[in-house]
């Protein structure tokens, strides 16, 4: 069935979060992908486990037959996201660790998650999906 995916940064995070919530449909899985920004020159990003996960994680969307909104939040460049305050760090709904994080938002909470060591295990992804 293939996933629709919704890019956002720090800075329009809030109101591309907010128009997945509103929009959301009945049977709709809605996860939300934070990740590390991509060097422009590279256009990897600085974050290996990153680059380690997204592959499969996207694999593994298209693969499923579930009605699939993914939000990729892009947490900024290195020294943006070691920053302790950084905002997904400290914001309550999240409490973000490490990069990447996949979660599942269901009903307005964390239905499931998977940190960083853990986002590139298709078995897991597809168990989110469920």
């Amino acid at each position: 069935m293939g996933f629709t995916q919704i890019d956002a940064t720090l800075e329009n995070f809030s109101t591309a979060f907010e128009s997945i919530e509103t929009n959301n449909v009945k049977d709709q899985v809605t996860l939300l992908l934070f990740l590390a920004d991509k060097d422009p020159a590279s256009g990897l990003s600085w974050c290996p486990d990153c680059v380690r996960a997204e592959p499969v994680i996207y694999k593994t969307l298209e693969k499923s037959e579930k009605n699939t909104v993914l939000l990729r939040a892009f947490a900024g460049n290195r020294p943006t996201w070691r920053n302790p305050s950084h905002p997904w760090r400290v914001d309550e709904r999240f409490q973000l660790k490490g990069l990447p994080t996949l979660i599942r938002w269901r009903d307005g909470a964390i239905a499931g998650r998977l940190e960083d060591n853990e986002a590139h295990i298709e078995s897991r992804i597809s168990k989110l999906l469920e």
